[in-house]
């Protein structure tokens, strides 16, 4: 197998399936912290983007040793991933209501980031299924145009998010929450179609 056009396509449409829950995640934490830094943002995206570069790897290994255990946890993963996020939405919701919020924006906390990178990109550990007749290498290079892709997204979705909470302040952390939850409620629905 080589390398093509159409493989790199492929593999970019991936990544852009695959990083929607990210940006829209990313959007909502720009909401929620509409001060943020360059180095934020680009931490936040390169977490996401880490994620999504992992999972499918991560996937691929699972189909190539462990098949069996996979396909029995495929059914829940859809289900983890709406916990998570609502668990973090309804966290956000919750400080929102009881004002929690400074009038200044809130920095994003490194176990929610790692929370959010993995709901987020949970998913994409079914695409070790779809990438496993390709060798390792193959596989890692179609991992990285995910992960490339994600980053880029992500960090829109930061400075979409930015611009929104600038203009919205007074509610970034419950519109912020809401938008978690229904993330999480698109995954699980979806996987039922």
């Amino acid at each position: 197998m080589e390398i093509t056009f159409i493989f790199i396509l492929n593999s970019i449409l991936f990544g852009l399936a695959l990083a929607m829950d990210a940006f829209s995640v990313s959007v909502a934490n720009g909401i929620q912290d509409n001060t943020m830094s360059h180095k934020s943002s680009v931490l936040i995206a390169g977490t996401f983007a880490l994620f999504q570069t992992a999972m499918p790897l991560i996937g691929w290994v699972l189909v190539h040793f462990l098949v069996e255990t996979f396909t029995v946890l495929e059914p829940y993963i859809p289900w983890a991933a709406m916990i998570i996020l609502a668990i973090l939405g309804s966290k956000m919701i919750y400080d929102g209501i009881k004002g929690k919020e400074d009038e200044t924006s809130k920095p994003l906390k490194g176990h929610i980031l790692l929370l959010q990178g993995i709901a987020t990109s949970i998913d994409a550990l079914s695409v070790g299924f779809t990438i496993s007749e390709l060798t390792l290498g193959y596989a890692l290079i179609e991992a990285g145009i995910i992960g490339v892709v994600t980053l880029g997204i992500c960090l829109i979705g930061l400075l979409l998010g930015r611009q929104i909470g600038s203009k919205l302040t007074k509610h970034a952390t419950i519109i912020g929450g809401v938008i978690l939850i229904l993330i999480g409620l698109e995954i699980l629905i979806t996987s039922f179609l």
